[in-house]
């Protein structure tokens, strides 16, 4: 395994020399040493949700200040610094207002 002088990245073999893929950076492959390169991709899947119907969110007791509806989607977000608790956020099932609570 050889590293990119310059920035430290792993570099890979491509036509017969070795390149980074961060930099540029190349150099020929020396002749004394064997070099095994394999890319493996993921196949991924991906889903697309249309309009409000299903959100793939969880949903909670919570009203609605707006419409009174008592079914909201929620989520958690790191707002703050690291040490303090996550920000809990709500979106009506109904009219979509979105609302947040601290801890």
């Amino acid at each position: 395994m050889e590293f990119c002088p310059e920035c430290g990245t792993m570099l890979v073999l491509k036509d017969g020399a070795l390149l980074c893929r961060r930099c540029g950076f190349t150099t020929e492959q020396q002749d004394d040493k064997s070099v095994l390169s394999v890319e493996r991709h993921a196949k991924k899947t991906i889903a697309v949700l249309e309009g409000q119907s299903d959100t793939g969110l969880p949903t909670v007791h919570a009203r609605c200040g707006e419409c009174g509806n008592d079914t909201a989607y929620w989520w958690l977000r790191q707002l703050r610094s690291a040490d303090e608790s996550e920000t809990r956020f709500f979106r009506c099932t109904k009219c979509g207002k979105t609302w947040r609570e601290y801890d």
